[in-house]
């Protein structure tokens, strides 16, 4: 059985209410993805054949659409912001929670790369793993900081028993 889910108190001077993440992550992932299709037009290289490309791509964003929804509904059933320079005041361990501990960043990386490969841009792919080190680095350890902090040991034996990604 899940633990119900925690609040927390108020901040103090010493322990800021926030994640500090303070440029938005979905820049991040848009400006990798720039990058990647601006290399693409000047050295287009493809992926998959057409049809095969489409048609994945039309899988990956449509389990971006239902992540998504599910996760801010999550969000709002908690009263809790998804803006990471709010306070984060629950933390939840159910729906989309339950199978990695970041299921907007998941969302993102499949919308990022189902675009990709709506267009056949292999570019956009080769700068997926390093926007995936940058968003951790930059976003998701200060997130996870900040929710230990917040949170204390409910955080850690959740992230204990959840996958950072899948």
């Amino acid at each position: 059985m899940e633990p119900p889910t925690t609040r927390h108190s108020a901040p103090t001077a010493a322990r800021p209410d926030s994640a500090g993440v303070r440029f938005p992550p979905p820049l991040i992932f848009l400006l990798a993805f720039a990058a990647g299709w601006g290399l693409q037009r000047l050295r287009p290289m493809t992926l998959l054949p057409r049809d095969e490309a489409r048609v994945a791509a039309l899988v990956l964003v449509v389990a971006w659409v239902g992540l998504t929804a599910w996760t801010l509904t999550c969000f709002r059933r908690h009263h809790t912001s998804v803006v990471p320079v709010k306070p984060t005041t629950a933390l939840i361990v159910k729906g989309p929670f339950r199978i990695t501990r970041n299921p907007l960043y998941l969302g993102m990386l499949m919308l990022y790369a189902g675009v990709a490969l709506w267009f056949d841009a292999l570019w956009p792919f080769v700068l997926l793993l390093p926007l995936v080190l940058v968003i951790q680095q930059y976003a998701i350890r200060r997130e996870e900081r900040y929710l230990a902090r917040t949170f204390g040991d409910a955080y850690r034996a959740y992230a204990g028993r959840v996958r950072r990604w899948i």
